[in-house]
């Protein structure tokens, strides 16, 4: 059985002494929204905190909203937080097919696009799950093939990429779009890029994409507990 790369958004409010105790698992929260103290340290709107040990997430005066990136062993327990100060929900879970062999790197970014922008088609060394924050993006996959898909996402709409499948990103025409995700890569990519464009000429054409990082960790996951 494969791992399993799933994404929760936990609405939390503050009750005065709520705390959230989250099993060692690798993961990333993303702030979407308010604040909260993760591991002693406060985060705001759009920062993220990642790490691989059990963690405490107490929220802020005003309460947090975040995306719960995680990856687990595929006989791991729902990871939806029961209380009645907090809303979690799933958004996604895949199975983590592709997951590359041997040591492993967990990386969180941001990818924004201006009005127009896209991303050539291309394919990455890793499974991941994306989460668009704000515009529009159009996600073909399979390209060329009998069983391409065409999908268009909003703000909050998330998606699996297996990594070794060819994909093409086009973003919103009338609006700059940015999505937030988390990838499981060869650790041999730690700082390094995980793209490679499958046309040539796509290669030294110029990119309209940024990036912001927010984790490029070596874990411990291994195929002991996969």
């Amino acid at each position: 059985m494969h791992p399993i790369l799933r994404l929760y958004e936990d609405v939390v409010s503050n009750d005065g002494a709520l705390r959230l105790e989250l099993p060692a698992l690798p993961r990333m929260i993303f702030i979407v929204h308010g604040t909260a103290t993760i591991a002693g340290r406060a985060w705001s709107d759009g920062e993220a905190w990642h790490g691989e040990e059990a963690a405490t997430l107490t929220p802020g005066s005003g309460g947090v909203t975040c995306w719960r990136f995680e990856l687990a062993p595929a006989d791991a327990a729902d990871g939806s937080i029961v209380g009645s100060a907090v809303v979690s929900r799933q958004k996604l879970a895949a199975s983590a097919e592709t997951l590359p062999a041997g040591d492993l790197l967990l990386r969180g970014d941001s990818v924004a696009f201006p009005p127009g922008g896209c991303a050539f088609r291309h394919r990455h060394q890793g499974p991941g799950i994306r989460c668009l924050l704000e515009g529009g993006i159009r996600i073909d996959t399979q390209i060329g093939s009998s069983i391409g898909r065409s999908t268009s996402y909003g703000p909050g709409g998330a998606w699996y990429e297996a990594g070794p499948d060819p994909v093409f990103a086009q973003a919103a025409r009338d609006r700059a779009t940015r999505f937030i995700r988390m990838m499981i890569l060869p650790r041999a990519l730690l700082g390094k890029s995980s793209i490679e464009y499958l046309d040539p000429e796509d290669k030294a054409r110029p990119k309209s994409q940024s990036y912001k990082g927010f984790a490029d960790a070596p874990i411990r996951f291994s195929a002991a507990r996969r």
